[in-house]
Order: structure tokens, then sequence, then C-alpha cells
């Protein structure tokens, strides 16, 4: 499994917001723009909470295992791969709310900060932004707790090929 890379991240969350930002001045020229949920900075921090949560579960209980503590719970490693896979798919899926609400709320700053719908519409959409960096930190958190040991013998992991190694994540 390979790790996610902030360069792709950071591009999905660019390229949403020029995006958003466009057709949030052309549907306002046409119409009224549609406003931000409530919902969307809430729902998005709920997912970053479950995400740091279950980092710092398994990673309590690796260093509880390394430690060979008393019964310490191990961790599944089907249960650590689908954690990095719920984690994954949440900062793909967060990196394009995120810009989408960023276009939004520079747009909402750069044209509309005259009435107070449109302000709070603003703040909304910034906290959504702030919301989605925070799962995708989580998620980054994540999956490093869930990396898998570099190989230091130099024997390629398994499944890997000796001229192209992957930085790998439990599987």
């Amino acid at each position: 499994m390979r790790t996610l890379r902030i360069r792709t991240l950071a591009g999905l969350f660019l390229v949403a917001g020029v995006i958003s930002w466009a057709v949030a001045r052309l549907w306002d020229s046409v119409g009224t723009l549609p406003g931000v949920p409530v919902a969307a900075p809430i729902v998005l921090a709920l997912i970053a909470a479950v995400l740091l949560g279950t980092a710092l579960n398994i990673r309590a209980r690796l260093r509880a295992q390394r430690e060979r503590r008393p019964g310490a719970k191990g961790v599944d490693p089907l249960a650590a791969a689908r954690a990095v896979v719920f984690g994954q798919a949440s900062a793909l899926v967060a990196s394009l709310v995120a810009g989408l609400y960023g276009g939004t709320c520079v747009y909402l700053l750069m044209y509309k900060l005259d009435m107070v719908p449109r302000q709070q519409q603003a703040i909304y959409a910034g906290l959504a932004v702030l919301a989605g960096i925070a799962v995708v930190a989580a998620a980054l958190f994540l999956e490093r707790v869930c990396k898998l040991p570099e190989d230091d013998e130099g024997n390629p992991p398994s499944g890997g090929s000796a001229h192209h190694p992957r930085r790998r994540t439990t599987h």
C-alpha cells in the first residue's frame, strides 16, 4: 500500500479551490450563490477526531505490545490496514472538500462581505477548510503510526521490487 503524498493532497486542494472560486463567481453572476452549510466544518471535525482517536489507540497498543506489557492487546494487521485505507480515503476527500470551501471562502471574502449572511458563510467556509486540514493531518498521522518498519538488511519488502522500493504501510 502506498503512502499519501502531501504534494498530491495540496494539488487536489488547489485545483478544487480554483474551480470552486470560478464556479462561485459564475453562479453568483447569474443567480444567488448557495449557502455554506453549518454542518460542513462539524462533520469534517468529527472525521478528524475519529482518525486521531484511531491513530492514538493503535499507537498505544503497538507501544504496549513492543514493550511486552502484561495483558497488552495486539493490533490486528487487517484492522490496521482498514484504518489506513479509511484515513487515506478521508484525506483525499477532505482535500477536495476543503478546496471547494476554500475557493468559496476566497470568493466571499473578495466580493461579498457587505452582507451579514455572506459574512457567516465565509466563516463557515473558513472553518470547513481548517477542519479539512485537520482531517488530512490526522490521516497522515494514522498512516505514519501504521507504517511498517523499513527493512534494514536491504531486502525488498514482500511484494516489492528491488529496483523500485516503495514506502509501505501495514497491509
